[in-house]
C-alpha cells in the first residue's frame, strides 16, 4: 500500500489488530466482519468480495466493518444503517473522518461517533494513514437526523 499527497494506490486499509482489540473490549466481542479477505478478516464468520457482504443479511450479529475506502464506501455505509435499523444487534464502522460527505451525513450522524486523535497506522502501511479515522456505532433505535440545521452531534467521551 502507498500513499502521496492525499492519493492511495488502494481502497483496502487494514485495521490495526490493537484497535480491534481495543474496540472489542469496549463494545464487546463481534461475530461478522462482512468486508474482508480470508488474511485480514478480524471475525471466524466474514464475507470476502466473493460474497458479496452488501448482498447478505446482518441479522442478528455483531458487525466490526472496516469498507473499502473508495467511492463504495457510501454503498456500504448505506448498508451499516439499514442492517442496524433492520436486525443487526450492532453495527461498528471504521472509517474516514469526512462528515462534510453525503454519505456521512445519511449515514453517520444518527450514530455514536467516537474520534481519535492522531492518525492510525493501518496493516501494511509504511506510516500513518493519510487522513482521521472515526469509529461510527450504530445501533438499532438510533434517533433520526434531522438534517435542517446542518449540525449533529458527537454522543460519547471518552476518557
Amino acid at each position: 500500500m502507498a500513499w502521496t499527497a492525499g492519493k492511495s494506490s488502494t481502497v483496502e486499509w487494514g485495521t490495526p489488530p490493537e484497535l480491534f482489540k481495543e474496540l472489542s473490549a469496549a463494545l464487546g466481542p463481534f461475530n461478522l466482519d462482512p468486508c474482508s479477505t480470508h488474511e485480514n478478516a478480524l471475525t471466524r464468520r466474514h464475507f470476502t468480495i466473493e460474497d458479496d457482504g452488501l448482498a447478505q443479511s446482518w441479522a442478528g450479529v455483531r458487525v466490526f466493518m472496516n469498507p473499502p475506502y473508495g467511492r463504495e464506501i457510501a454503498g456500504w455505509m448505506r448498508k451499516a444503517r439499514r442492517e442496524a435499523d433492520n436486525g443487526a444487534l450492532l453495527v461498528v464502522c471504521l472509517v474516514p473522518c469526512r462528515p462534510d460527505t453525503i454519505w456521512w451525513r445519511d449515514t453517520c450522524c444518527r450514530s455514536e461517533v467516537w474520534l481519535k486523535h492522531g492518525r492510525v497506522k493501518f496493516v501494511g502501511g509504511y506510516t500513518q494513514g493519510p487522513f482521521p479515522v472515526a469509529v461510527v456505532i450504530m445501533r438499532p433505535g438510533d434517533p433520526p437526523y434531522d438534517p435542517s440545521s446542518g449540525w449533529w452531534r458527537v454522543r460519547r467521551i471518552l476518557s
